[in-house]
């Protein structure tokens, strides 16, 4: 059982994000229960790299003097594994939009699937979706596209060292992908879709590995608090 000085002095926390809690839900939750457990006022949490409310998976988090790695640990190579959906487009390129355009999927052949992958590897120029927290002129680039207003947003260069089609059940693609640092998984369902000359969004995203660091270590938050309990 970790003592509050353990805490202080620095932890790295692994913890499997539920679907539907932002990265922010989780750092306040364990800075709260850490605070309630050892009963002080502050200490130090951070984490290290966001997920989106509809992904799960890989949250590392950071106590103490540790939040001062926290750079590091962001800069590490990711490893996620998804779905994404061929044939129809949303604005936010997942589900946390409706379905605004559909295309024609006919044409597209597992072949053209996997071969189309390849064209992805490597450094590649992406632009982020519109809906990001990607601050622009001191707001955050989804607050522009929830009001409707049009903004430019200029590419990024990222790297894709691994990507592969897992299983393919109709038009849904089950995937894995190693990236760097500021990769957007969502940008890369749309553009696939678009390689493959019909529209794509993702459904579903788990972030399984931030360099050594496993999903497979983690803890939900329920359990992590029953460490602090026990």
């Amino acid at each position: 059982m970790k003592t509050l000085e353990d805490y202080l002095n620095g932890q790295v926390i692994l913890i499997d994000k539920p679907l539907h809690w932002t990265s922010f839900q989780a750092v306040n939750k364990l800075r709260w229960e850490i605070r309630r457990a050892f009963n002080i006022k502050k200490i130090k949490v951070g984490h290290a790299g966001t997920l989106d409310p509809l992904a799960t998976g890989l949250l590392v988090i950071c106590t103490g003097k540790m939040t001062k790695q926290i750079d590091t640990f962001q800069g590490q190579i990711k490893e996620y594994t998804g779905t994404i959906v061929l044939g129809s487009t949303t604005p936010s390129y997942d589900l946390e939009t409706e379905i605004n355009e559909t295309f024609p999927t006919d044409h597209i052949t597992e072949e053209k699937i996997h071969e189309t992958t390849q064209c992805f590897i490597g450094d590649i120029e992406q632009y982020p979706p519109v809906f990001s927290a990607i601050k622009k002129e001191g707001k955050r680039l989804y607050e522009f596209a929830r009001a409707g207003e049009q903004v430019e947003i200029k590419p990024r260069k990222i790297h894709i060292s691994e990507f592969e089609i897992t299983a393919i059940n109709a038009m849904e693609l089950k995937f894995r992908v190693v990236c760097s640092k500021g990769t957007y998984i969502r940008s890369l369902a749309h553009d696939f879709g678009k390689a493959l000359q019909s529209g794509a969004h993702l459904s579903e995203l788990r972030r399984t590995k931030i360099g050594d660091f496993n999903v497979s270590n983690a803890l939900t938050p329920e359990q992590f608090i029953n460490t602090l309990n026990n």
